[in-house]
């Protein structure tokens, strides 16, 4: 069960808002929650309305195709903040001058999932322990091992050094 939330051109820029997306992609819902709620940060306001929405329409679409949901159970599986439109102002500077001021805007995007059950590792198989029993009982050539190498080089690279 997957579900998502967009919230379009927030007044906040999206490099402020990455600060605290961050923090949440890939948590438990709870978890990304008790993040937001004690962020200090004011784009975690923006992001907790986002996130709100986002578990409202995962569980709207589960009554819709009669599936059970647990909130608690959701995961942030993709949080992206991206930039919006920029409001182009401008502001009084000195001797008659106008400086430009850009108002820059986000888009907010979460996309939660149910995670998955956590099920009992599996035994390897029979092939897999073979193919390892096989490889290790394979003889090492000659020189392949690590840190040797034949006499020759050996003897080249030290006539290199003493010229030195």
């Amino acid at each position: 069960m997957e579900a998502r939330a967009i919230q379009r051109t927030v007044r906040q820029s999206a490099r402020k808002m990455r600060l605290v997306i961050d923090q949440i992609r890939g948590r438990a819902v709870p978890e990304a929650y008790a993040i937001l709620r004690f962020s200090k940060k004011l784009a975690a306001k923006q992001i907790h309305k986002v996130l709100k929405s986002a578990v409202a329409n995962a569980e709207q679409r589960a009554q819709r195709e009669n599936a059970a949901l647990d909130v608690d159970r959701l995961r942030v599986k993709y949080a992206v903040v991206n930039e919006g439109p920029t409001l182009k102002r401008f502001t009084p500077a000195a001797m008659g001058r106008a400086t430009p001021v850009m108002k820059r805007t986000s888009h907010v995007e979460i996309h939660v999932e149910a995670a998955a059950e956590t099920r009992a590792p599996k035994a390897p198989s029979a092939k897999a322990a073979d193919a390892k029993a096989e490889a290790i009982a394979r003889p090492v050539r000659a020189g392949a091992a690590k840190g040797t190498r034949p006499k020759a080089k050996k003897a080249a690279k030290s006539k290199k050094k003493k010229a030195r």
